[in-house]
């Protein structure tokens, strides 16, 4: 098996450039009349459609694959290509991989010539998704996910896949102009031999039942909390849910469309006083401060200096080195706040990861969208799970298979919430909001030096100051 899962220095990186795409995002506007036509006369090619060939390829037209070179790399998608060869003989099939997605691929998908049939979009070169959309340069994958899935000719494409596929690709629309083929599980990442032999307790499902755990641990010696002071926007990995479990996805929703007082309904506050409750019992070990915070954090963590952790299911790979033998590294989802939740334990916040898209004047559109409907087969699924560790974007792909503990968890985490699975769009839509405001808020949070009044004050006077911003065009409800 290759490595457990996205080398973390790329997921910063992606996530560094997911805060660029804001739809259509600052100067997005201003590039639309390079977009669109003004590209090659030649039609898109296709071909017959059959129940074997759902989306019409033509057989003999060749296909181009561009994959991120990054902590996936690309043998994953190298064998969905190859299965594309042997699908369609007749086709020439030629996969690249770079770093330089935008600086090789962006120039002619604007000049309406793109290079690629299906792109990796990812990586710190990732082209502004936000840009594309707006100017009709990506295909909608609607087709292909209403098409028969590849397994199972009578289960669509669509059903076949954890339902936040779609509407991460949405950007507002009823579209879908951009798909992602693995799923990243947040939430609070513990030792389960800790928490049953040391403390001899269960996973708390409830706040009170938090607060009761930290306190046997404080009893012996060791910390409730920790998260990483040089990145105290981690805390919020843990409380996107549970807005939504407290408040019911409107809560969200509001931040999503930068609604006034979003951040100051009941059900935010009601989250950031349960966490600020922690803090004021020095239940939160602090510090952390450097450019290796996170590490330093796992670090403490995998060592026994504190129990829960805020953290994305990249851990286990990233902290494999430090992780000790029947440490049991598990993910628990949201607890519940009261009985009056809106949404029940067991909601997760768990984002779709690795974006792909279509260009939509390339040269085999069709066989950029054949190539990820095979990208969701089983086999397809399989294989990646085996090259990255990745939690495949298809509904129960790794049923049965023996996992690592960190991703056997997350795979019963992203089951156990079904529909209940919360993606907060804003922090993709308007990435302005996050980098700077929110990880100077979190750290004053966490090391007690604001309260939960002035947090909300201050994270609702940045979603205002976008809101009003003239140069940032804002995503409408579709």
């Amino acid at each position: 098996m290759g490595p457990t899962n996205v080398n973390r220095r790329d997921v910063l990186k992606r996530t560094a450039a997911a805060s660029l795409l804001a739809l259509p995002g600052i100067g997005a506007l201003s590039s639309c009349a390079a977009g669109g036509g003004g590209g090659t006369d030649e039609k898109p090619q296709k071909g017959e459609k059959s129940k074997k060939n759902p989306l019409g390829v033509k057989e003999d037209a060749a296909l181009a694959v561009y994959i991120f070179n990054g902590g996936y790399k690309d043998k994953y998608a190298q064998f969905v290509s190859d299965m594309y060869a042997k699908n369609h003989p007749k086709a020439k099939v030629d996969q690249k991989a770079t770093e330089k997605i935008a600086t090789q691929l962006q120039p002619k998908i604007v000049r309406g010539n793109p290079a690629a049939d299906v792109i990796n979009n990812s990586g710190a070169d990732q082209m502004n998704i936000g840009k594309l959309v707006t100017n009709k340069q990506v295909a909608d994958f609607t087709e292909m996910l209403d098409a028969p899935s590849w397994d199972n000719p009578s289960v669509t494409v669509r059903d076949s896949l954890y339902p936040a596929m779609q509407s991460m690709g949405a950007f507002g629309t009823k579209g879908c102009y951009q798909l992602n083929i693995a799923m990243t599980v947040y939430g609070n990442w513990y030792s389960q031999r800790m928490l049953e032999e040391t403390l001899e307790s269960q996973y708390p499902k409830t706040w009170d039942e938090m607060l009761a755990v930290c306190k046997k641990a404080k009893d012996k010696g060791i910390h409730g909390w920790s998260y990483p002071g040089g990145h105290p926007r981690y805390m919020l990995f843990s409380m996107y849910a549970m807005f939504a479990q407290v408040g019911g996805r409107e809560t969200v929703e509001a931040m999503d469309y930068l609604e006034p007082n979003c951040w100051k309904s009941d059900a935010v506050k009601s989250v950031f006083e349960a966490f600020e409750e922690l803090v004021a019992k020095k239940y939160v070990l602090t510090g952390f401060d450097g450019p290796q915070a996170h590490t330093e954090m796992q670090t403490a963590w995998t060592k026994g200096k504190c129990v829960f952790v805020p953290n994305g299911s990249w851990v286990e790979n990233e902290a494999k080195d430090t992780t000790p033998a029947g440490f049991g590294m598990t993910v628990g989802a949201t607890p519940s706040l009261s009985s009056g939740d809106k949404l029940p334990f067991g909601t997760l916040y768990s984002p779709p990861g690795e974006p792909f898209i279509v260009p939509a004047k390339a040269a085999n559109v069709q066989g950029g969208l054949e190539w990820m409907r095979m990208m969701y087969s089983k086999e397809a699924s399989i294989n990646l799970f085996k090259e990255t560790g990745g939690i495949p974007a298809l509904k129960g792909a790794i049923d049965g298979m023996k996992l690592p503990p960190g991703t056997d968890s997350s795979q019963k985490a992203i089951t156990a919430a079904g529909d209940n699975i919360v993606i907060p769009f804003w922090k993709e839509w308007y990435g302005e909001l996050f980098t700077a405001d929110y990880d100077k808020v979190m750290g004053d949070f966490m090391m007690g030096r604001i309260g939960t009044k002035e947090a909300l004050d201050i994270m609702q006077k940045a979603s205002d100051r976008v809101a009003k911003d003239p140069d940032i065009t804002k995503i409408k409800k579709a």
